[in-house]
């Protein structure tokens, strides 16, 4: 009698639109805790506490810094099989971290030692939250999307996200008044609950249990070091995280100093220069929206791969950089406005296509990777985010020093970022073979469901 051969596991279904929704709203979730830690507590510690503003921005890096960690979370991901208990798992440990961080905030009031030496705690935690939930989650859209499908996923995903932090922010900051260190403590904790929730009911079956890894490959689980090296030596992978690190040092570096500059050159008012950054995202949800439409087809036919469109949103992010920088020396006069528009629409279209090639790239390689790879570029996103903040304050500080003029210290500021996206756009183009897995996204999903031996190597 003939032995049974072991039976290949199952390869599931690609996501539907209503799937790509719910992770949607795990995305959502994770937006509304984060930006609670972020942007209120750090209003209360600078305002209601008189905190000097390096103590929450350094809160802040830290949580950035800590997803370092997000390597190895992915990794954890791969050895299991399964992407669902590491994004439940995040989200609670996300959740724990933000409610800490609002106890840690009422303790400073009568302790500030022991209300810092808390936040830390805090912080750390909602970092590796973010990195656990946010890495096994764009895994799991990398596997289950189709490639046709991808621009339009990273675009819903982001989107969002971007609804969470909106939504968040506008009930949070209705029922904060009158402010009281038990009301954020309440607060706060119904929306990690809140979070946690929708995360079990948008994750819930979504995954199945037919994932886990193929015969011959649940012998390979190398220890997590030698996996990260196995992934750096794969040139497409080591290329594409330098390119994510240089891209988003270049679009982070402009947040923290895009209003000072429109307020200082300009003579924008407060107000005027927050709905300035309402006019930046604006632009950064046009270009999502163009990249999802051209990616995913209009009327049978798509518009450029995901390499041109984060080529040419390099390029463009470049151009309105330098127009800016122009601006900063004509000073009156220039469309600032629409400059900005321009600046986010671009930024926009680059965001949500690398996302897409990122997503596109997690499974070229070595397989059951796929978590260490999209956590080594998720911790060189989030390192570069921590860097790039920081970097863009000092360098307009510095030059503002050297040469006596806000106008051209921020053009020289914003000259040097656009050069930076000249650079990832350069990185980028040099990953252009990649397209070619993606060619045909038709052929390559029916490839896929016909043997799924060739998952591993295709996109």
């Amino acid at each position: 009698m003939k032995p049974l051969a072991p039976r290949a596991a199952s390869q599931p279904a690609d996501l539907g639109w209503f799937g790509i929704v719910r992770l949607g709203f795990v995305q959502a979730a994770l937006g509304a805790i984060v930006v609670i830690a972020t942007s209120t507590m750090n209003r209360v510690m600078v305002v209601e506490l008189a905190l000097p503003a390096m103590l929450p921005g350094a809160l802040v890096a830290l949580h950035y810094a800590v997803q370092i960690l997000r390597p190895r979370l992915g990794f954890g991901s791969d050895v299991g099989g399964r992407r669902t208990p590491w994004i439940i798992g995040g989200m609670a440990v996300l959740g724990l971290g933000g409610v800490l961080a609002a106890l840690a905030i009422g303790l400073m009031a009568s302790a500030l030692t022991a209300g810092i030496a808390l936040s830390v705690l805090a912080f750390l935690l909602i970092g590796v939250g973010v990195g656990s939930a946010g890495t096994s989650l764009l895994v799991l859209l990398a596997k289950r999307v189709d490639p046709s499908r991808r621009a339009a996923a990273a675009t819903i995903v982001w989107l969002m996200m971007i609804a969470g932090f909106v939504v968040t922010t506008v009930v949070v900051g209705n029922l904060l008044d009158p402010y009281s260190a038990p009301r954020l403590v309440l607060i706060t904790l119904a929306v990690a609950l809140a979070a946690l929730a929708i995360t079990l009911l948008a994750t819930w079956g979504l995954e199945g249990h037919g994932i886990g890894h193929q015969q011959g490959e649940a012998d390979d689980k190398p220890p997590f070091l030698q996996a990260l090296r196995e992934v750096w030596a794969e040139s497409r992978a080591r290329r594409f995280t330098i390119f994510v690190f240089i891209s988003m040092l270049a679009y982070s570096a402009q947040d923290l100093i895009l209003e000072p500059f429109a307020g200082s050159v300009f003579g924008f008012s407060p107000g005027e220069s927050t709905r300035l950054a309402g006019t930046q995202h604006s632009g950064v949800f046009v270009g999502m929206i163009l990249v999802a439409l051209a990616g995913s087809g209009f009327r049978g036919r798509r518009f450029g791969s995901l390499q041109a469109w984060t080529i040419g949103g390099c390029l463009a992010s470049a151009l309105a950089l330098l127009a800016l920088a122009f601006g900063g020396v004509i000073g009156a006069g220039w469309p600032l406005k629409a400059n900005v528009f321009l600046l986010g629409a671009a930024n926009g279209a680059f965001a949500v296509s690398a996302i897409g090639s990122m997503m596109s790239y997690a499974s070229e390689g070595r397989a059951s990777r796929e978590g260490v790879r999209m956590g080594l570029w998720g911790a060189a996103q989030a390192i570069a985010f921590g860097l790039g903040g920081f970097a863009g304050a000092a360098a307009s500080d510095v030059t503002r020093g050297l040469v006596g003029s806000d106008g051209l210290a921020y053009a020289l500021v914003f000259a040097a970022e656009g050069l930076l996206f000249v650079v990832a756009a350069q990185l980028a183009a040099r990953l252009a073979p990649a397209a070619a897995a993606t060619a045909d996204a038709t052929a390559t999903a029916g490839s896929r469901r016909a043997d799924p031996n060739l998952t591993a190597s295709l996109s």
